[in-house]
């Protein structure tokens, strides 16, 4: 629809306005002074107050208009635009500089909401063209030895190793430690695939574990029933951005001389006992995907204080290339770079990380408030002795039976939501390696990830919780219903 179909003039009489509103069928105009200046705001609500206030259809609008209106301005973002729609307000008109409309923005309830997008609000863009224009695009350049410094200082340890991807990372940490055939790594049940793959990559042999119930991750006391003389390696998730126990685990792995690499990839930032996640592994991996905290598109990164292993994931990363000698080869490596225009945005991320983290704090609490008088749902356990969690994504349990109900609707609703990771046990391909993992089977069959997006705001949030809780109180209203009829039979 044209604009020009929502505007009237404010010497309109209450009449003439009804017509108009009745004719754009959008329940508003926009009044506008003698020089098409935008001046007032007029509802068919306010039409129907006029007219039960025994106010006459000739009256000039210009006395009764909305003067104090909410509008956007041309050139704000539609994220900016979509944070002044409130309950009462579906309609807000686009003016340039000087007032005249010309647009207007409509809140449509069936706008798709997504599950995850990255804040891109610093220096990126400024970052990315200036390695773009430095040509040096590929995996040489300022960029990438900053990235590597300051995420290192930011994890709070000596050395940051790049890499391609989340996975990439975890399959570097592994074979600079020279974890192969005949050895076995303990990894929780509840994880994504690319843990227990990094692995058997090595040719190594898993070991599945179940979770803890209140946390989610890996449970320490099945970490100590799994190891074995052929031990050499444990990687904790810190799963939707829980610590592990992590004063447990290190204890065990002290006890049997046993690696810890750690696997931060959903844990930004996130804290056990004051210290950062990433701090603990003799090496630690980070993602830098997409839907991460921080991103740079793909991209990975092993942190460690050990200069040795740091030296010999920079060999293995580069084909396994001597840094002394140009194509001279001392071991057979890969090719694990990540690129200095990745580099460039990680750089610029890593500068408001904080205010990332902030703002995801305060949306998973906007949740938690809506979710606090609702019956029937878990939200991810913030207050765990030690642990400082981090809101990856906003995590929720629901009753099993109706998990898969909440997420269809959900997505017929145009909101992306999704399923906990399967558990590794319950997969043809590593049920093989899995102890018996009923706590981890029990919370993956209850689980939902909700959106954790830069453009949520609160009345997506309602939205989102007022489908939740519509569900769940149907079926529970249903079962009432039964019990009732039972007791009456």
């Amino acid at each position: 629809m044209n604009v020009e179909e929502l505007i009237c003039s404010q010497t309109f009489t209450i009449k003439e306005v009804m017509m108009c509103i009745d004719q754009n069928a959008k329940g508003t105009a926009f009044i506008v002074n003698d020089a098409n200046q935008l001046v007032g705001i007029v509802t068919d609500g306010d039409i129907r107050r006029l007219l039960l206030e025994g106010y006459g259809l000739n009256q000039v609008i210009r006395e009764y208009m909305h003067k104090n209106f909410v509008y956007a301005s041309k050139g704000d973002e539609p994220a900016n635009i979509r944070k002044k729609f409130s309950d009462s307000i579906k309609i807000i008109p686009v003016v340039d500089e000087n007032m005249r409309l010309v647009d207007f923005s409509e809140y449509d309830e069936n706008v798709h909401i997504s599950l995850a997008q990255p804040q891109l609000n610093g220096n990126e863009y400024r970052y990315l063209m200036d390695a773009f224009l430095s040509t040096w695009i590929s995996s040489t350049g300022k960029y990438v030895t900053q990235f590597e410094k300051d995420f290192a200082d930011y994890c709070g340890v000596s050395y940051g190793v790049a890499t391609s991807n989340g996975t990439t990372a975890l399959h570097l940490a592994l074979a600079a430690l020279g974890i192969g055939p005949g050895d076995e790594v303990i990894v929780p049940d509840l994880t994504f695939a690319a843990t227990v793959n990094a692995v058997l990559y090595t040719g190594a042999t898993p070991v599945i574990v179940d979770i803890e119930e209140d946390s989610w991750c890996m449970d320490p006391k099945q970490v100590q029933k799994a190891v074995t003389p052929n031990t050499k390696a444990v990687i904790p998730v810190h799963i939707y951005g829980q610590p592990c126990d992590m004063g447990r685990i290190v204890d065990i792995a002290q006890k049997h001389q046993l690696y810890i690499v750690e696997d931060c990839a959903e844990a930004h930032g996130a804290e056990w006992d004051h210290r950062k996640v990433g701090s603990f592994g003799v090496i630690s991996c980070f993602s830098f995907f997409g839907n991460k905290v921080i991103t740079t598109g793909e991209g990975g990164m092993c942190v460690t204080n050990d200069e040795e292993l740091n030296h010999k994931m920079r060999i293995l990363r580069d084909h396994g290339m001597s840094r002394e000698r140009k194509y001279y080869h001392e071991v057979v490596g890969f090719n694990y770079r990540m690129t200095n225009m990745q580099a460039a945005v990680g750089v610029a991320q890593l500068e408001h990380i904080d205010q990332i983290l902030e703002w995801r704090l305060q949306l998973e609490e906007q949740y938690r408030a809506v979710f606090s008088e609702a019956a029937g749902i878990q939200m991810q356990k913030n207050l765990l002795l030690h642990r400082k969690k981090i809101a990856w994504l906003v995590s929720i349990l629901v009753e099993e039976q109706k998990r898969d109900r909440v997420l269809k609707t959900l997505k017929d609703s145009q909101i992306d939501a999704r399923a906990f990771f399967i558990p590794l046990s319950e997969m043809d391909i590593y049920r093989k390696y899995a102890k018996d993992c009923p706590v981890s089977r029990k919370i993956a069959g209850m689980g939902i990830n909700l959106p954790t997006t830069c453009d949520m705001d609160e009345q997506k949030i309602k939205k989102i919780g007022s489908l939740i809780c519509k569900i769940l109180s149907a079926n529970q209203d249903k079962q009432d219903g039964w019990r009732n009829r039972s007791q009456e039979g």
